[in-house]
């Protein structure tokens, strides 16, 4: 399910939910061409996994069931039978090559291809003595100019122009978008409808649908709501600028939560400076009076900030169960049985760095892959080709002043010495606070990266790995001393 689809879901389930209505998930499957295995149950499982639930659908049924269009053809039948008997639907007597030569026509005369120029004085019968089946169209006996009322975007029309004779049902038996969903609605009592913008171009046809059929008068209220952009805002978000199945984002270990208050946030606002809102939250603020029309970008690295947020809301045991869940559904089982063991032995030092450096639980694999948490249990062991990991990066090279610094071997050594007298003349209490308010004024006199670099690479001998203080605490003044010594003796 692509992001822009789930979104528009959301919206409509949310104006359900807020106005005590009814939110129907019907599948339209009437495209047989394009039908992929397995998809109405990538559908339900999507829309479950971020608590997006329906009254009526094809796995819970309702009173207007069946909710998969391909088992509802009679009822299309039905409707395609009174359009030909009011003398407004006729069956499509021409071949595709025949079609192809009035378009090449009209083509070479540059004019506009009309089906309604070519349309039969005396149509042939819809389905024949052979019992073959011919499309059907909608007869458009006076084409006019469209005008309707969005409740988002206003008052919107379109010239006669938008208008031709459209083929209801096709060939096969199957109808099209245009004719289904407007005898669903119809049969469902649907009241309201939120859609993608790529629809306005065909409302004339719906409109002229609904007074071919004289419900007119009773047609559902449109909501068209505003494209979800590429990340550089200049055009629609598709697969090719990085578009993910919303289930990606289950595996990558998002929470579901997350995810609905950061699709809301694209092309909605609560009306208030609230940015983190519980689906709740969501059903509670929601107004289409704050949908807005211009399209909003789909922007990753806010998914990733609303996410943290979202986490820092769970407690401790909320956020170890449903990392453990997520962990044992999309991780291998090593992986697992290594974050349990580093629990089990270093929980209440190993539950405030995850909580500190996690975004996403998927992060948490990279972490334990790349070693960061190893130096629990590893000590550094150094040799001729990790010198250089000791010495702080030039780009982050800065003493006292701000100024760019000169650092080497016998700088970094000296560094590491004078950290580890300050820690050898420490006796009191030792937790992270007060080691962090103990090397502070020192750091900020040399340099902060001069050096905290050097002693976070000395305790934990990786590139990345949690803040020094954090892992003094962890191990202990006796194991701290012991590897800042192993550092400056290699240096």
């Amino acid at each position: 399910m692509h992001v822009g689809g789930v979104r528009t879901a959301l919206f409509a389930w949310a104006y359900a939910q807020k106005h005590q209505g009814t939110f129907i998930l019907r599948i339209e499957d009437t495209d047989k061409e394009r039908e992929v295995a397995g998809s109405i149950e990538h559908i339900i499982e999507s829309l479950k996994w971020l608590g997006i639930n329906w009254q009526e659908g094809p796995d819970i049924g309702g009173p207007h069931a069946p909710y998969i269009q391909s088992e509802r053809l009679q009822s299309y039948r039905k409707y395609a039978q009174i359009l030909i008997e009011k003398g407004l639907a006729y069956a499509d007597p021409y071949t595709q090559e025949e079609l192809e030569a009035f378009r090449a026509q009209a083509e070479a005369e540059k004019r506009p291809f009309l089906y309604r120029d070519h349309r039969p004085e005396n149509p042939p019968a819809w389905i024949d003595k052979d019992c073959e089946r011919k499309p059907l169209r909608l007869k458009i006996a006076d084409p006019k100019t469209s005008v309707w009322n969005d409740i988002v975007r206003g008052e919107l029309s379109a010239g006669p122009e938008a208008l031709d004779d459209f083929i209801l049902i096709k060939s096969d038996g199957y109808p099209t978008y245009n004719f289904a969903h407007i005898i669903d609605d119809l049969e469902m009592n649907v009241t309201h409808i939120f859609r993608a913008d790529e629809f306005i171009s065909s409302t004339p046809k719906f409109l002229a649908l609904y007074d071919a059929l004289g419900i007119a008068e009773e047609r559902p209220a449109f909501a068209t709501l505003p494209p979800i952009m590429a990340p550089d805002g200049k055009k629609k978000l598709g697969k090719r600028d990085g578009a993910k199945d919303i289930l990606a984002y289950r595996n990558e270990g998002y929470l579901p939560e997350a995810v609905v208050n950061f699709l809301a946030f694209i092309g909605w606002n609560p009306g208030d400076e609230r940015e983190i809102l519980s689906p709740k939250d969501i059903i509670e603020a929601f107004d289409v009076s704050h949908v807005q029309v211009a399209g909003g970008k789909l922007n990753e690295e806010k998914l990733a900030w609303t996410n943290k947020e979202h986490l820092a809301l769970l407690d401790d045991t909320q956020f170890e169960s449903r990392l453990m869940t997520y962990m044992s559904e999309y991780t291998d089982k090593d992986t697992v049985e290594t974050l349990q063991m580093l629990l089990q032995t270093k929980h209440t030092a190993i539950l405030p760095i995850l909580r500190e450096r996690l975004t996403y639980f998927g992060e948490i694999k990279h972490m334990l892959h790349e070693g960061e948490l190893s130096f629990i249990s590893n000590t550094p062991h150094w040799d001729t080709s990790s010198t250089e990991l000791l010495i702080c990066p030039e780009k982050i090279r800065k003493n006292g002043q701000g100024e760019k610094a000169h650092v080497d071997t016998i700088s970094t050594k000296q560094i590491l010495q004078q950290v580890s007298d300050i820690v050898t003349a420490y006796s009191s209490s030792w937790n992270k606070e007060d080691i962090k308010n103990l090397l502070w004024s020192f750091a900020e006199h040399e340099g902060k990266g001069i050096v905290l670099w050097p002693t976070r690479v000395a305790l934990s001998g990786k590139e990345k790995s949690p803040d020094p203080f954090t892992m003094m605490e962890i191990l202990g003044k006796e194991t701290v001393l012991s590897r800042l010594q192993n550092a400056i003796i290699h240096l």
